[in-house]
């Protein structure tokens, strides 16, 4: 087992814990709850982990260490800070899809980059988030946010020793 695993394992246990102490129909509920939400995500985790397993088969390491290692340097930064932007889904989608990529070779700056801009910038939620907090306020914090994945990535490279 590793350690994020122990963890989630240790959280489990701590809430269930709570749970029993508040009576069995607290704890029936949870994992009800629980459960429900496992079975309507699991389709959702099924896709996202099958398409970061086709990118990681389709996409040639060559091809990610010209474009994507921390050699690549700014243009590898630049790349994944658009495609952080441009990932649909967030986490689910974007986190096994930096698994692959950096199991075929990109780099901890450009992960770095891909993650914090995945986090920040995504572009597919813009239009939500204009509807619901108004264009001055999007533009304040895309604008506030937008160079952060760069620098990010940037950083990441010092800390490496690049």
């Amino acid at each position: 087992m590793n350690a994020a695993n122990g963890l989630f394992l240790l959280i489990t246990i701590v809430l269930g814990t709570l749970c029993l102490r508040q009576g069995g129909s607290a704890f029936s509920e949870g994992l009800r709850s629980g459960g429900s939400s496992f079975l309507q995500m699991l389709p959702l985790l099924v896709f996202c982990f099958l398409i970061a397993g086709f990118v990681e088969v389709l996409l040639p390491r060559a091809l990610v260490e010209r474009w994507l290692s921390d050699d690549a340097g700014w243009r590898g930064i630049a790349v994944a800070w658009l495609a952080g932007a441009l990932t649909p889904g967030g986490g689910p989608v974007g986190l096994p899809l930096a698994a692959g990529l950096m199991r075929n070779g990109a780099g901890v700056g450009v992960m770095v980059t891909y993650l914090t801009s995945l986090a920040l910038l995504s572009f597919v939620r813009l239009p939500m988030e204009y509807g619901m907090l108004g264009g001055r306020m999007t533009l304040i914090r895309v604008g506030a946010s937008i160079l952060l994945p760069p620098l990010a990535g940037a950083l990441a490279q010092v800390f490496v020793g690049r």
